[in-house]
């Protein structure tokens, strides 16, 4: 009999939040109902911390948040670090000089902000705001550990791939629509290697985790979990790699996926049992 699921991982983008980057109210009686039965959840996200710490209090959650593709476990409530792992200096510090030599277009994310060459274009909607800083130069940033690095466009990342192809990093490619970034973190830092973390911690066992995301990154994160859910927006590759596919993110996705997963009658009447 499978266990009943006692943690939910949601993926942000293309997941919980619909195109307009909101949450439906759908989604949202979902994810109070879930809570209501006693199931954890815990947003799971490539982002920075900012906008998924408002969102996860917006939505009351109180369990951890891990974000920037792992790197950063966060306290809810506090906003504290529970965990972070940073891209080690002697590979941060030569992508940056280089990024900086040839005016690479990227953001380096140092103390939860994300520090950019001045004049470099904004792409999406939340490449703005107080935590994002134009600079001068790059180079001030080479002697730190940064948490990770995003490149944006095809050119950026054919540049960095060519160059420091086969460095002991992460490379987390991410395709929206024709635009390409490629974002840089440690070895360790994965949605997956964080989410197990926190599980161990939480004394939660994989196959009791219900994981739902739409990106090629979140792929291993969704193989570990006792169930794996692709978005029907997802890509292809993402959609062959696991068993069950629920909607688009602009159709409720996440909410029949918890209501099946979750909240449909067979679920309730084993937690009642």
């Amino acid at each position: 009999m499978v266990p009943p699921i006692q943690l939910i991982a949601l993926d942000l983008d293309g997941t919980l939040l619909d195109p307009s980057e909101a949450i439906s109210p759908a989604n949202r009686a979902a994810i109070a109902q879930a809570r209501a039965l006693g199931v954890r959840v815990v947003l799971v996200t490539g982002r920075g911390s900012d906008i998924p710490l408002a969102l996860a209090r917006n939505l009351g959650l109180s369990d951890p948040l891990i974000c920037a593709h792992g790197a950063l476990t966060k306290d809810v409530c506090t906003g504290h670090d529970l965990a972070r792992i940073a891209i080690p200096r002697e590979f941060a510090a030569p992508m940056i000089g280089f990024a900086q030599q040839h005016r690479l277009d990227c953001a380096v994310y140092v103390d939860e902000r994300f520090h950019r060459l001045a004049g470099g274009q904004r792409y999406m909607d939340d490449m703005q705001g107080p935590n994002w800083i134009d600079v001068p130069s790059l180079l001030e940033l080479a002697d730190r550990e940064p948490t990770f690095i995003r490149f944006f466009g095809t050119a950026c990342v054919d540049a960095i791939n060519a160059r420091f192809a086969g460095m002991a990093v992460h490379f987390k490619y991410e395709t929206w629509g024709s635009f390409e970034e490629l974002a840089i973190t440690s070895e360790e830092a994965t949605k997956v290697h964080a989410l197990d973390r926190l599980c161990r911690t939480l004394n939660v066992d994989a196959r009791t985790v219900l994981a739902i995301g739409d990106s090629r990154n979140d792929v291993p994160m969704l193989r570990w979990a006792g169930i794996g859910v692709a978005m029907a927006n997802a890509l292809p590759e993402v959609i062959e790699a696991v068993d069950y596919v629920t909607g688009r993110n602009d159709e409720d996705g996440v909410a029949t996926a918890l209501e099946r997963f979750v909240l449909g009658p067979a679920q309730r009447e084993e937690r009642s049992a």
